[in-house]
């Protein structure tokens, strides 16, 4: 027998996060904690990305309340009941990977838990006026990143490439990775001229240069790009095998993102890391702006996949009331330190 509660955390954002689709300075989660019989607990959060995340409504928390109320009964189908709820799915795989593990917190056994192996990342910069940019720029190289994501975009174009070019007269591709992410900014007439223009500072790969579901224009942009293209926004919403390696096969990128709130979880990520790696399509994994609850979750799975790329796990730092967590940084290395460190978000 199971028992479920959930509580809803608004996490507040030190800076406010810019991207194409707007400002961000709060973002709602609701964590969910399962419990057995014999007293193991589980926890997992379901995290959502106003405007992005597919069951961002009104009425996500009475259907959190549902599954909740009704543990039992979800805890044989969820993968399959709640297939219209990625984020939930994450949240209850996370509780339920706990349990069975018999530990809240440890949820795959791996040396990034057991041996303080770490991971490494890239350092993510928010959109901002261009002195504001280099700025972050600067804290982050002086830590000791070696790949920045920036997000673009949002302001002038020109600006962007400005602030680029100031990089790389400063650190050249062997010395610094680049990736930029425009968040679909991009209008397809116009996206193969910015990208030409974005390849003359060595960047390693651009995230979602066009909106999402124009499969046949992205699949052009792919083939035609000087910068490898990787999709993110376009995997949102595709809910099944055969539709996942109809997108892949359809568009041929060159790598995929995989965020497990926006996409289903665990289950749903290896589905679309077996069919990327069946079709040659490079992948690493992201948080979508998780609590460490989360973030946690996503940086042991992805430990256990013996990725070489820098995954983008970088965002346990943006907000000014995380949950207390062993994870920490040291320049681009994501560590989780001791066990014992976890708060208790269900302790009030």
């Amino acid at each position: 027998m199971f028992k479920a509660q959930y509580v809803r955390r608004d996490f507040i954002f030190k800076e406010a996060g810019g991207t194409s689709r707007g400002v961000l300075r709060t973002k709602p989660s609701w964590l969910i904690k399962i419990s057995s019989e014999n007293g193991d607990v589980g926890i997992g959060e379901c995290s959502i990305i106003p405007g992005l995340s597919i069951e961002d409504s009104p009425l996500l928390e009475k259907k959190i309340e549902e599954v909740c109320t009704d543990i039992e009964q979800y805890a044989n189908d969820y993968q399959t009941s709640l297939v219209d709820y990625p984020a939930l799915r994450f949240a209850l795989e996370t509780a339920f990977t706990g349990l069975a593990n018999g530990s809240t917190y440890t949820l795959f056994d791996s040396d990034f838990v057991n041996l303080s192996k770490p991971i490494t990342i890239n350092g993510l910069i928010w959109m901002g006026e261009q002195a504001e940019m280099l700025k972050r720029i600067e804290e982050k190289l002086s830590k000791g990143f070696k790949c920045l994501k920036l997000k673009v975009g949002a302001i002038d174009f020109n600006k962007e490439l400005e602030l680029l070019s100031t990089i790389r007269k400063n650190y050249s591709a062997k010395e610094l990775e680049l990736r930029v992410d425009a968040n679909g900014a991009f209008s397809f007439s116009s996206a193969m001229d910015k990208l030409s223009a974005l390849a003359k500072y060595d960047i390693h790969s651009i995230e979602q240069p066009i909106a999402a579901g124009q499969y046949e224009a992205m699949y052009h942009l792919c083939q035609q790009s000087p910068i490898a293209v990787a999709l993110d926004e376009e995997l949102i919403g595709i809910k099944h095998c055969d539709e996942k390696r109809r997108l892949l096969e359809t568009i041929q990128p060159q790598y995929i993102i995989l965020k497990p709130s926006l996409i289903g979880g665990f289950k749903s990520s290896n589905e679309w890391i077996e069919l990327a790696e069946q079709l040659n399509v490079g992948w690493w994994a992201t948080s979508a702006l998780e609590s460490n609850i989360g973030l946690n979750a996503i940086a042991q799975w992805v430990y256990t996949k013996n990725n070489s790329l820098r995954q983008g796990l970088g965002t346990g730092q943006v907000f000014t009331n995380n949950i207390k967590s062993p994870l920490y940084l040291d320049g681009d290395q994501l560590y989780y330190g001791e066990e014992n460190c976890w708060e208790n978000p269900f302790s009030n």
